[in-house]
């Protein structure tokens, strides 16, 4: 499962309406590269695959394919604001390093 802190999910729903998306969901996913080995990508999406992995957090849809799902199975994305910016942040249990930026983990 992935879960989305109220906050971000907070965050998603003024996007999606300042966009004028609808009800689109959430397709998180991790693709190779960044400074850690993997990254952590983020979009709205309103089509979903029989190959996806499907969640609701907050009233978020959250749409993740096979293969990044074993690499986030746990994983609680929040939103933070602070000195050096804001953004969302994944706090992935599975992950055995992450980067200085926090958009890069290993496994």
């Amino acid at each position: 499962m992935i879960m989305l802190t109220e906050k971000a999910a907070e965050k998603v729903r003024e996007i999606r309406e300042a966009e004028d998306l609808g009800e689109q969901g959430l397709r998180v996913r991790v693709l190779g590269g960044g400074c850690s080995g993997f990254s952590y990508d983020l979009f709205f999406e309103e089509e979903i695959t029989d190959l996806d992995q499907h969640f609701e957090s907050h009233g978020i849809p959250i749409y993740i394919d096979m293969m990044s799902f074993q690499y986030l199975e746990g994983t609680e994305i929040d939103y933070v604001e602070g000195l050096h910016g804001a953004g969302f942040k994944f706090n992935n249990p599975g992950a055995k390093s992450t980067c200085g930026c926090g958009s890069s983990f290993s496994a």
